[in-house]
């Protein structure tokens, strides 16, 4: 949890989750992103072996800043530099204007591309 502290009124606890959905969320509206990844990912416990799922997205606060990794799949095509830095932007400004929590870096990482058919890459 980050915990914003308000002086006379309160205190403002905001999950790691919501600041991963609204991230999760900004990203999905650029064009030419496909998607986060979803993966599985292996964790060993002791003799048994269970998998957890990677929502695409990993959260680092310190000292009241994020540091926001996002795990993308895009379509083919799509020039890979300018779609980054309009994640980066839409995702940064989404979190902070929601949250008020400042982001220091969003590190953008391609995980996949997608090949789709022309009309269904132009809807995107």
């Amino acid at each position: 949890m980050i915990e914003k502290n308000y002086t006379e009124t309160g205190s403002l606890k905001i999950s790691e989750n919501v600041l991963a959905a609204i991230a999760a969320n900004a990203a999905k509206e650029i064009k030419g992103v496909a998607g986060l990844l979803l993966r599985p990912i292996p964790e060993n416990i002791g003799i048994f072996h269970k998998k957890k799922v990677d929502k695409g997205i990993r959260l680092s606060v310190k000292d009241g800043e994020a540091v926001i990794d996002i795990y993308v799949s895009i379509y083919n095509g799509v020039k890979i530099p300018e779609t980054s830095e309009q994640i980066q932007a839409k995702v940064k400004e989404a979190v902070q204007n929601m949250t008020g929590i400042t982001v220091s870096k969003v590190n953008v990482h391609i995980s996949s591309l997608v090949i789709a058919e022309p009309e269904a890459n132009q809807n995107q």
